[in-house]
């Protein structure tokens, strides 16, 4: 284990808003004046992050901050460890909710660690414990797998492995909001209709909605998620 590096900066790990126009409210005081005491950022996507540092009052304008890009393509690790190394606090920041939680920002973090850089997680919205905690099903043990294949055979497959797990304990998974639709034709195809789905879609928005149904419900009326913010809970009663 490497021992804590004295002259490097921290990582803080920043949550921001979930979607839409959020204004950053939902997040506690203490993370906000944080968030505004920094100079230096590692985004996900520039452009959201700029749009929430406005939002939540930062004090520099824009062009002031300095910020570098960490996404699904970025093989450098060793240039943004270069900043932290230099003795500059770094915020890093997902495109929405929380940063190394299905995010490229994880393998920073880990990273960080392995350097004894200091890394430190703030408070906000998380749209994986926040949907858990709406939809009634088991708190105590629950597995999140992130994104499911894209492709329609080897979706179908996860789905059938995720549906087993599901009567030991609730299982979470995510996607893209553009491929929701298919994403909720594949579960109500593959899945039993005894199993429970929980859907929670838009959290912490105006047009949030969460409802917990078997699958046999929600095959009556599926629900429009097209471009949707969304979570997918399962699980089976023994």
């Amino acid at each position: 284990m490497s021992e804590r590096s004295l002259s490097a900066g921290k990582l803080y790990l920043i949550p921001v808003g979930l979607g839409g126009n959020d204004d950053g409210s939902l997040l506690p005081p203490a993370t906000r004046d944080v968030t505004r005491a920094l100079r230096t950022f590692i985004v996900e996507n520039a452009k959201a992050a700029r749009a929430f540092l406005q939002v939540i009052g930062h004090p520099l304008p824009l062009r002031q901050i300095e910020m570098h890009v960490l996404d699904e393509h970025t093989q450098d690790l060793e240039s943004l460890l270069g900043v932290l190394k230099s003795g500059a606090d770094c915020g890093l920041m997902s495109e929405a909710g929380c940063p190394a939680v299905a995010d490229p920002g994880a393998a920073l973090v880990r990273r960080a660690h392995a350097e004894g850089i200091m890394v430190v997680p703030l408070v906000g919205p998380s749209a994986v414990l926040l949907a858990l905690m709406a939809s009634g099903l088991d708190g105590q043990r629950f597995a999140f797998h992130g994104y499911l294949p894209a492709d329609q055979p080897g979706r179908a497959r996860r789905l059938k492995e995720i549906e087993a797990q599901a009567a030991r304990a609730t299982q979470i998974f995510i996607e893209t909001p553009y491929r929701n639709t298919a994403l909720l034709r594949s579960i109500l195809d593959e899945c039993r209709g005894d199993t429970l789905l929980c859907i929670a879609v838009d959290l912490t928005l105006p047009t949030a909605s969460v409802a917990t149904r078997a699958i046999a419900e929600w095959k009556k009326k599926p629900p429009d998620l097209d471009r949707r913010p969304a979570v997918f809970l399962l699980y089976r009663d023994r």
